[in-house]
């Protein structure tokens, strides 16, 4: 393993909320290949970007990097499922008197007044009076509400920036890209980021053969001199059936990044391939197919994905939701329109996801519904339609339009800017092509 030596740069944390519901069970099962190493990087001309934390304002916003005074008892608890402000308070044993002239005024301190399961309150008192409220949303973000002469209480934000190291992983795929994904030190989410960057290019339930490989380059963040989390993929490498497939991560002028290819084409397509992650294809189109149910011939004219019931559905494009209830034998059906040539449709729902309804417009990826067995169906699967001017087409096999790759004025920023995650990226393999000839 090469030895490990951090870069700083700015860095906010990209939450991610979706966990591998399936594994990729493809064919043999042997030894899974995979490498994981920390590397050094020399960027000296990379720019650092800064995502702000989400905006919450304080009575008196202030940034710090440093800890709160470590002479400072602090009583901490934390925030669970049904836990109010006041059952906090009484927990520390403070009424409410207390808590309304924390909050002050038309609840100036209105932070304390958002909690959320999994967060920590703290409370610092000199004998029976408060002298020190504090919000730990995160470890990167926490509000302090300190007592002043006047005894009014003065909010102040508290920001921390992780030190950011390098890593680079790879992997061979011999059984599946899971738990090759896991063999090289990856995570649940960084498996499933990888996934989704190539997911318009690659069907991860088709497509995945024994001896594809993976290489990325990735941030891992740290703090107080240990890891806190991993964070961004920088830029990844895909072989699949000896097709390579290269991407890199972009932040353009307008604030918003995405993955690319080394060319500047966006990696995203128009449509996602699957609307259901890692789910596994129990009845392809088939126009001369014999009902599972009415044992006559129907044609099947979409892609059913065998999924346990409540997995979630993701739109697989930008659209406006043109229909969202039963359709007969289809049961709790969601048909979006997408522009003017395209509809997919998603049936046999098991209930729709919250605001889901016709004439709202989704975006792509969002979970419109859930996986459930409504209608004419034989078990939990979702059924897949796609349509090109109202002719029913192969989902998997269909040609997906891209989505806009970088615009020609940013160009040469793209190339200047991601020129250096993709040669770090492309010496790391050679490295480790290299060792293993040894």
């Amino acid at each position: 393993m090469i030895q490990a030596y951090p870069k700083k740069h700015m860095f906010a944390a990209i939450s991610i909320g979706a966990a591998l519901t399936l594994l990729l069970l493809i064919s043999p099962s042997s030894k899974v290949n995979a490498n994981k190493t920390s590397v050094p990087l020399v960027l000296d001309t990379i720019e650092s970007v800064t995502i702000p934390p989400e905006t919450v304002q304080a009575t008196n916003e202030q940034t710090s990097s440093a800890p709160l005074t470590e002479q400072e008892h602090w009583d901490t608890f934390t925030v669970n499922s049904g836990d109010t402000l006041s059952h906090l308070f009484a927990q520390a044993g403070f009424n409410d008197k207390t808590m309304y002239q924390v909050l002050g005024k038309g609840n100036k301190n209105k932070e304390l007044t958002r909690i959320y399961p999994g967060e920590k309150i703290a409370f610092s008192s000199d004998e029976a009076t408060l002298k020190k409220v504090k919000l730990i949303r995160s470890p990167l973000e926490s509000y302090v509400f300190s007592a002043n002469e006047s005894g009014d209480y003065v909010g102040e934000k508290i920001t921390r920036e992780p030190e950011v190291h390098t890593a680079y992983a790879e992997g061979t795929i011999d059984s599946s890209l899971f738990l090759a994904g896991q063999k090289a030190g990856l995570s649940q989410t960084q498996i499933m980021e990888l996934a989704n960057i190539f997911g318009w290019d690659i069907d991860f339930v088709l497509d995945i053969r024994s001896g594809d490989q993976f290489s990325l380059v990735y941030e891992e963040l740290f703090l107080d001199g240990e890891k806190y989390k991993n964070g961004r993929i920088l830029a990844a490498s895909f072989t699949n059936q000896k097709r390579k497939l290269d991407a890199v991560l972009y932040e353009q002028a307008d604030g918003i990044s995405n993955y690319y290819t080394p060319e500047g084409n966006s990696m995203r397509k128009a449509f996602l391939r699957t609307p259901v992650d890692f789910a596994r294809i129990s009845s392809h189109f088939n126009l001369k197919r014999k009902h599972p149910i009415l044992h006559k011939i129907r044609a099947h004219k979409g892609t059913d994905y065998a999924a346990s019931r409540g997995t979630p559905i993701k739109a697989s494009g930008d659209g406006k939701v043109i229909h969202a209830g039963r359709k007969g034998g289809y049961g709790k059906t969601v048909i979006i329109q997408h522009g003017q040539k395209f509809t997919t449709l998603y049936a046999h729902m098991s209930k729709f996801a919250r605001g889901v309804r016709t004439g709202k417009r989704v975006k792509q990826g969002q979970v419109i519904g859930y996986v459930g067995s409504t209608g004419l169906a034989s078990g939990p699967h979702l059924h897949y339609e796609f349509r090109v001017n109202g002719v029913h087409k192969n989902p998997v096999r269909v040609k997906l339009p891209h989505a806009k790759p970088i615009p020609q004025q940013e160009l040469n920023a793209f190339r200047e800017k991601t020129s250096i995650y993709l040669a770090q990226l492309a010496t790391f393999q050679d490295s480790y092509r290299l060792a293993a000839n040894d």
